[in-house]
């Protein structure tokens, strides 16, 4: 009975073996939870951008760049005694044209240039808020006729973009705790993370208001936001 009884142990043993747990199939997968969410961060912009030009017209194209390059030049004058940097201005268009008369509509008569239009713009970059009403009234005062859409932004946003995507993760995993309560499960690890991306602040774009020589152009910045998103997928288990 002795050698009977070694051969049984010994077939334990063998069922036991790294080869027998292999035969088996490998363990099987845990269930996964993939829940999104999503984050906003806000602040005051504290940064504006606008455009700002001359247009000039002469019989002759070098009366009316005269014209032009006088009125610009002071334009200019005011928006660097407003304490602007020449890093932040800069010249975004210019173009000197031919102005024609209206023909007859038989073409019996050539068109004829009756004179020149020129227009210089420079886009300028105010890292002073408070000043931006008054600089609109002296630009125009100094000779600008035109002024772009202005836009409000974040100087450095990586901040705000940093908030909003703590808060998409803090949001995933509230909404993550809720469904596993509700579905009779626990969390038990994070197995990824993925950020649908962080959009940047975008410039929010406002008209220019109506212009006086004696009362500075009233503006308001108003507020932006930057909005993250991502999906975190939890495995879980039964409670």
């Amino acid at each position: 009975m002795q050698p009977f009884r070694a051969i049984i142990i010994a077939a334990v043993l063998l069922s036991a073996s790294p080869l027998a747990a292999q035969d088996a199939g490998p363990p099987a997968r845990r269930s996964t939870l993939a829940v999104g969410g999503e984050g906003i961060s806000t602040a005051t912009p504290d940064i504006a951008s606008f455009s700002t030009g001359v247009v000039s017209a002469a019989k002759t194209a070098r009366e009316a760049l005269d014209a032009n390059t006088k009125s610009v030049t002071d334009v200019i004058a005011a928006i660097k005694a407003a304490g602007v940097e020449a890093r932040d201005i800069s010249t975004s268009g210019f173009s000197v044209q031919p102005q024609y008369v209206n023909v007859k509509r038989d073409g019996t008569e050539a068109p004829r240039i009756a004179g020149y239009e020129v227009r210089n713009t420079v886009t300028v970059r105010l890292r002073d808020l408070t000043k931006l009403g008054g600089l609109l009234d002296d630009v125009v005062t100094k000779g600008a006729n035109q002024i772009g859409g202005i836009s409000f932004d974040i100087a450095e946003p990586a901040k705000l973009e940093e908030q909003a995507r703590i808060a998409a993760v803090k949001d995933a995993r509230r909404q993550a705790e809720i469904m596993a309560e509700a579905g009779g499960v626990r969390l038990v690890r994070v197995i990824s993370i993925a950020e649908e991306g962080a959009a940047p602040p975008m410039p929010r774009m406002m008209a220019a208001a109506p212009m006086s020589k004696r009362d500075s152009v009233p503006v308001e910045a108003g507020e932006t936001e930057v909005r993250a998103r991502v999906t975190i997928v939890y495995e879980i288990e039964p409670r």
